[in-house]
């Protein structure tokens, strides 16, 4: 499909590079889409009520009537994960969007400029990057108590280092082009040059990244739901559903499983999506 802006061109030859491109696509697209729907529409779009106890038998299992079967409570486990979308979706959105314009405007301006920022910078992400991420995320979120905001300050404290030091690289890269050089000796200053001409040209690698990154934030932020950190109950999150139900893995094994299966096509979607986006731009650097 040919259209005459040459950027929206671009950006639908980066979807439509390839089957795995296209399937992530189309996953993420649902997913995004399912949790503006609900967030927006809220319980009253859902099957049942989310924290609604006795829509069920109590440990019934998958039917047409409760596709995920019901927990001990008997509440829905379709609605309770359909519910908890938003928020996971939200906070993946969030921490990697603020991670990739921190990290991008730090390390393209230590990596124009050099000297001591630049050293100062790659110093500070050696710091970080020494400890586990998981372990300090903990860490953090233990120290600032539990709750969602909470949860997305520590993974915030954690998640920009990886952006600079991509940014720093690409800015390394660009900042020898010929229309860089050109724009220096025009008299263009240095913020100017940084902002128009560094950064433009090195998001699209980044932005394919942070794609594939999502699906890292959702894990670690289940993970931290699952240890009791973010939402507390009766309020569901897939985490922290994984967590509650994890007693019923041999009684009523689909409890565990259905939202465990979720975090992972979620997981999936993003990575497919990344990953067909970094063989485009690859391709289009190597073309």
């Amino acid at each position: 499909m040919k259209v005459k802006n040459p950027r929206t061109q671009y950006v639908i030859e980066l979807l439509t590079y390839n089957n795995e491109t296209k399937l992530g696509f189309l996953l993420v697209s649902t997913i995004v889409a399912s949790a503006i729907i609900i967030a927006l529409a809220g319980v009253s779009i859902l099957p049942y009520d989310p924290i609604e106890q006795d829509v069920g038998p109590s440990l019934a299992g998958p039917s047409l009537q409760h596709l995920f079967g019901t927990d001990i409570l008997g509440r829905d486990v379709f609605s309770r994960i359909l519910y908890a979308t938003p928020n996971d979706v939200f906070v993946s959105f969030v921490v990697v969007g603020v991670s990739l314009l921190v990290g991008a405007l730090l390390g393209a301006t230590a990596g124009y400029r050099g000297g001591l920022l630049d050293e100062a910078l790659m110093r500070c992400t050696d710091i970080i990057f020494a400890i586990p991420a998981l372990v300090l995320a903990i860490s953090i979120a233990v120290i600032l108590g539990t709750g969602v905001i909470h949860m997305m300050y520590a993974l915030l404290i954690i998640w920009w280092p990886p952006y600079a030091r991509l940014a720093r690289g690409e800015a390394l890269r660009v900042s020898h082009q010929n229309f860089i050089e050109a724009a220096k000796a025009s008299g263009i200053g240095s913020l100017r040059i940084l902002m128009r001409h560094v950064l433009p040209n090195i998001l699209t690698p980044m932005v394919a990244y942070a794609t594939i990154d999502i699906g890292s934030v959702v894990i670690i932020y289940a993970g931290l739901s699952y240890l009791g950190l973010s939402i507390r109950p009766p309020w569901p999150e897939w985490g922290a559903m994984v967590s509650a139900y994890q007693d019923y893995l041999v009684s009523a094994p689909w409890l565990p499983l259905f939202p465990a299966l979720v975090i992972g096509i979620v997981v999936v979607a993003f990575s497919s999506l990344g990953d067909g986006l970094r063989d485009a731009v690859e391709a289009a650097r190597i073309g």
